[in-house]
């Protein structure tokens, strides 16, 4: 923690980190709208830009909780309040711009609820497990989505998801990139192997996008991994 959060009174650090992540969030669905009103008239993969802006920017509500030390019942409520409401604008549309997917997909509520559930195992005695498993998925899963559909290269279809060497490739990368990253922010002792294992088998999870299911399963496994080899 930064020596002049640690220097506040407990309430004082609890709001700051509040209002933190609610303007943290508000900015970011005031940006996808925006974006999503420059990419109505692209095709597809444009008009999946703002999903993947709030895709990518909601990893940034773990360490910015993580900075502020937010409450573990302050936390919990919150990630599933946000889950419900996903639930709600899924059937809904009242935001277009985080659930317009070409696609069946529940990947926006099974985000949340990875979130919820890595904060109930985790938080706060092991935020660094939090923040790597949602990490990986915001950084990793986000650009292998922007990136895989821009870049021209062999692709296969599992589960009647397409999947690419270009997307994998940035999976893969990102993941072990964003793992490392938390190796020397958390000043964890963790062995040379372990970033490179979970980034792979973050993305050999990723693999399996049936109906938004990798959206669950590899912030949660990537965590639990993390807990357990660091």
């Amino acid at each position: 923690m930064a020596v002049w959060l640690a220097e506040l009174p407990l309430w004082w650090r609890q709001g700051l980190g509040v209002a933190a992540v609610a303007l943290w969030l508000t900015l970011l669905a005031i940006a996808a709208l925006q974006l999503r009103r420059l990419t109505l008239h692209g095709g597809s993969g444009q008009r999946e830009w703002s999903r993947k802006l709030v895709h990518i920017g909601t990893g940034a509500v773990v360490p910015l909780a993580w900075l502020f030390v937010i409450d573990r019942w302050i936390a919990i409520p919150a990630a599933a309040t946000i889950t419900l409401l996903a639930a709600i604008n899924h059937r809904t549309r009242l935001l277009p711009a985080i659930e317009d997917v070409g696609r069946h997909s529940y990947g926006t509520i099974a985000y949340g609820a990875a979130i919820t559930t890595l904060l109930w195992l985790y938080w706060p005695e092991r935020a660094d497990a939090v923040c790597a498993g949602v990490l990986v998925m915001a950084i990793g899963d986000g650009l292998a989505g922007l990136i895989g559909p821009l870049l021209t290269s062999p692709s296969w279809t599992l589960w009647g998801h397409r999947k690419s060497i270009a997307g994998t490739s940035t999976m893969a990368a990102a993941s072990l990139v964003s793992l490392e990253l938390m190796t020397s922010l958390s000043q964890t002792d963790a062995r040379p192997w372990v970033p490179l294992a979970i980034a792979g088998v973050a993305t050999a999870l990723e693999q399996l996008a049936w109906l938004g299911i990798d959206n669950l399963t590899v912030p949660i496994v990537s965590g639990w991994l993390w807990a357990r080899w660091c």
